[in-house]
């Protein structure tokens, strides 16, 4: 796949798959060890592989490293896997007889047996990982990001909150659904929420930095301030950001002094407030923070995005939205914006054509569709986009299980 999809991989290795498999297997069989050293190798990479979506066009032999990377980074999920599926083997117990027979293949010289292998398979993907890296003959920023900052926390507020006009494709119904709530002056309480919610890649931040920056949200709202949560729900830092937004003081300042000056800044004001990337599942956590938003004047909104369905029960919301993927002939537009750099090839009607067999296969998220679209970028003719069509993009098609596996952190929430 593309860049930003590798990079998706990437994230979920390190900050999923290796460490479910050091807390269940990797202390009792002694690979904490060879697995640590996989997590460090594929975190500095990780960094090499953001800095190459932005140079992916200076070079020809990026796409193409690219591309051998992201087959070691799928070996290497399938290897954690395997750690996975025997733990949860574990966890069964002994309830029927097929269990048993699996607890007794995995017990005594059986798990040796495993053990060695397993040590093996995570040596043989470090090392192809590292030689793929070694092999690379062109040069890339590695600078290493904030070492507490993962996923989409190393953007900060600020670069949230601005979209080029004509970015966003294929989401003006969603924008009107959400602005008929900003806008609804008929509400029940004080401070309304609701919840977007959707998979990894779909835009949900997209959507709701559209309503932010709409200009009838700006004049209706007196005080606006985005927060982007993540996976971090820490109730100091998530106060911090806010009065942050509204220029009023430091992390260095007491829990106590924070929670005053929250409602000292939004007690009897009405605000928007957008809680992007909301990942907490502890309702008591929620309502510590809400007993400090509810303080708001009457029309006061709280716009919460989120790929846990379960958000919606834990922060007690009566409304939210579901995003879907974009229709196909948004997709078409998307995917021919971002491969095509001059209006004249957007309107190809060859490219076209192809590009409507290609976007069937992105299923409506925006980031496969731009991640295809990117690498469709430096194929400027119409005997390129064929060969894509036909030899490369049955790749993707062939493997459609990695391109969930990508958003695999968002699915593993969804109910049964």
């Amino acid at each position: 796949m593309a860049e930003a999809v590798i990079v998706a991989i990437a994230g979920e290795i390190i900050a999923n798959q290796v460490p479910q498999a050091l807390e269940k297997i990797g202390k009792l069989w002694g690979v904490k060890h060879e697995l640590e050293e996989l997590r460090n190798i594929v975190s500095t990479l990780r960094v090499v592989l953001s800095n190459a979506e932005k140079q992916c066009y200076q070079d020809d032999q990026i796409p193409v490293w690219l591309d051998n990377m992201k087959g070691a980074l799928y070996d290497a999920q399938d290897v954690l896997e395997e750690f996975n599926i025997e733990a949860m083997q574990r966890e069964l117990g002994g309830h029927s007889e097929v269990i048993k027979e699996v607890r007794t293949f995995f017990s005594s010289s059986n798990q040796l047996a495993f053990n060695l292998k397993m040590r093996s398979k995570v040596r043989a993907v470090k090392k192809k990982i590292e030689d793929i890296n070694n092999r690379r003959r062109f040069h890339l920023d590695e600078r290493l990001v904030d070492s507490g900052v993962e996923r989409k926390q190393k953007k900060t507020e600020e670069n949230h909150l601005f979209i080029p006009k004509g970015v966003i494709i294929g989401r003006d119904n969603d924008k009107n659904t959400v602005m008929e709530f900003l806008l609804d002056p008929n509400v029940t309480e004080d401070v309304s929420i609701l919840t977007i919610v959707g998979i990894g890649g779909l835009g949900k931040t997209a959507l709701a930095q559209l309503v932010y920056n709409d200009e009838m949200a700006s004049k209706h709202f007196p005080l606006k301030m985005w927060v982007c949560v993540s996976n971090d729900f820490d109730m100091k830092k998530i106060v911090t950001k806010i009065l942050a937004c509204i220029k009023q003081r430091g992390p260095e300042v007491e829990m106590e002094q924070l929670q005053h000056d929250l409602r000292t800044k939004i007690g009897g004001k009405k605000y928007l407030l957008v809680l992007d990337d909301l990942w907490n599942d502890k309702r008591e956590e929620w309502l510590s923070l809400k007993i400090l938003l509810v303080e708001g004047a009457r029309e006061s909104k709280i716009l919460i995005t989120t790929r846990l369905p379960l958000v919606v029960d834990i922060t007690g919301t009566a409304l939210s939205y579901h995003l879907e993927g974009l229709s196909e002939s948004a997709s078409l537009d998307l995917l021919m914006q971002m491969a095509c750099p001059k209006e004249e090839e957007i309107q190809d009607l060859d490219k076209l054509a192809i590009g409507k067999e290609i976007v069937k296969e992105c299923y409506g998220i925006p980031l496969v569709v731009r991640t295809i679209g990117s690498l469709l970028y430096s194929k400027k003719t119409t005997s390129e986009w064929l060969n894509f069509r036909d030899y490369e993009l049955p790749k993707v098609s062939q493997r459609k299980d990695r391109i969930i596996s990508i958003l695999r952190l968002s699915y593993i929430f969804l109910p049964i």
